[in-house]
């Protein structure tokens, strides 16, 4: 005869029942995440432009798993970090399509110069007498931290020593699309073209397939790179399939410049002539274009990297932006080094746009709102060929994220969101910023650089300069 012990069978029963209802509960069925972001305006700039109130992004893996309402992510999906985003607006990270980054540290050291008396009067002796490694890394550190704290989650950057900027990109967590630069005269990392071309191909080697970083070349402008050197530039950029940067069309005097040298042929017309172009290229500033070498452009589906307060700040002329969008270019904002305008502020450049297009061309309704934030984000992720992996939040793309306050007295009230963006919203309003899944600022503090560290090594560099100019 079998006994049964009772007590010690209901007490097994009750355990399996726990465990089962623990299985079905509605916690235990959710999908794991590393990262949700919960609450406030989700702004996508998907195709469709969806504009998600009360939304949700969840986040693994670096990678955007799903965007939708706060309730169908919260319902769906937990993690262990949250940011609540409440009030606040949901943005794809801002992409700055040019830029030198180090030239921080030369911020107001000659302004209200035309080019190319700013370029061969001030920048390039200071450079010849500072750029070093350390000087570039200290810069990037600096320029780094200034644009975490504007929101500015991708940069496209052309300098020398572009390895050591590559360096402390990927430190601090921030998505580079860096150039090193070439150029036909000696530089502070090269004595000869040739030595910066094997200077490049070993850098270009080193990064490439880097989860932030995509190495290019870069000649730094037709006026200051032979025929043969720009074609070498091309070469080197198909053989490792690299992205290929340049200064174009920036300026009457390069136009000039070009047209004597080569047969009375405008900058862009050059280059095509030389089959320079290819479909990895970005070309910064394309401010002395007509229609006929826009199309060019297009045709080879050139990026266009427009910086309208560098090009207002040195008087190099007017983009022809308007026409840009018009003909579905891809074009970017810019700021272009701080040394011409002199911050990082991608906000400020938003606004600009809009604002400079309007009086050019005498028609409020060119460069609206929208498409000034267009070209912040997916429309300057076409401008760095990387549409297809950041410049939207949708599921797939990289989660580079940026949450927005809304409440300022500057913002106070709001009626059209991305009227509020461009033409009300200050760097400072940024709040968090999430780079390929981490958070690299949290409510106003950087979390992968130290800010009065940087701060006090930039001043001690000012010094250094200043010193340098004496002689």
């Amino acid at each position: 005869m079998i006994k049964i012990n009772l007590a010690k069978t209901f007490f097994v029963l009750v355990a399996l029942a726990a465990v089962t209802a623990d299985a079905s509960s509605p916690r235990s069925t959710l999908e794991q995440v590393d990262l949700l972001i919960l609450g406030g305006t989700v702004v996508t700039m998907d195709a469709k432009r969806r504009v998600v109130e009360n939304g949700g992004v969840a986040i693994r893996g670096g990678s955007i798993v799903a965007v939708g309402t706060r309730a169908e992510i919260a319902k769906t999906y937990r993690a262990k970090q949250k940011i609540d985003a409440s009030g606040k607006a949901v943005v794809p990270g801002l992409i700055n399509t040019h830029t030198h980054i180090p030239m921080v540290l030369f911020r107001g050291i000659a302004d209200d110069l035309d080019l190319q008396e700013w370029l061969t009067k001030f920048i390039f002796p200071a450079e010849a007498k500072n750029v070093d490694e350390a000087f570039v890394r200290a810069g990037t550190r600096l320029g780094l931290a200034e644009m975490i704290r504007g929101g500015t989650t991708t940069y496209c950057d052309m300098y020398y020593f572009e390895d050591a900027i590559a360096d402390e990109t990927s430190k601090a967590g921030v998505r580079g699309v860096l150039g090193q630069t070439v150029i036909d005269f000696p530089v502070p990392d090269a004595k000869t073209y040739a030595e910066g071309l094997e200077l490049t191909e070993r850098f270009i080697k080193k990064w490439q397939g880097h989860p932030l970083i995509v190495p290019a070349i870069a000649p730094h402008a037709p006026y200051t790179v032979s025929e043969s050197n720009l074609t070498d530039a091309r070469a080197l950029s198909d053989r490792l399939g690299a992205p290929l940067l340049i200064h174009l069309a920036e300026a009457d005097t390069e136009t000039k410049a070009i047209q004597e040298k080569y047969d009375g042929l405008r900058p862009i017309e050059f280059m095509e002539k030389i089959a320079f172009f290819n479909d990895r290229t970005i070309a910064a500033h394309v401010v002395h274009a007509n229609e006929k070498e826009l199309d060019l452009l297009k045709r080879h589906n050139v990026g266009i990297a427009h910086n309208p307060q560098s090009n207002m700040k040195l008087a190099a002329g007017v983009a022809p932006v308007p026409m840009m969008l018009a003909k579905d270019m891809n074009v970017g904002l810019g700021t272009d080094g701080p040394a011409s305008n002199n911050d990082l502020n991608m906000w400020e450049e938003m606004d600009t746009a809009a604002k400079l297009h309007k009086v050019f061309w005498k028609d409020p309704k060119v460069v609206s709102a929208e498409q000034a934030f267009e070209m912040a984000t997916i429309r300057g992720a076409r401008a760095l060929h990387m549409a297809d992996r950041i410049g939207s939040l949708e599921s797939g793309k990289l989660a580079d994220i940026v949450v927005v306050d809304l409440d300022g007295l500057h913002q106070t009230p709001m009626y059209n969101l991305y009227s509020h963006l461009v033409y009300a919203t200050k760097a400072s309003d940024v709040r968090t910023v999430v780079i390929h899944g981490r958070i690299v600022m949290r409510d106003r503090r950087l979390l992968t650089l130290n800010e009065n560290a940087i701060k006090n090594e930039a001043i001690a560099y000012r010094n250094k300069i200043v010193e340098s100019l004496k002689n």
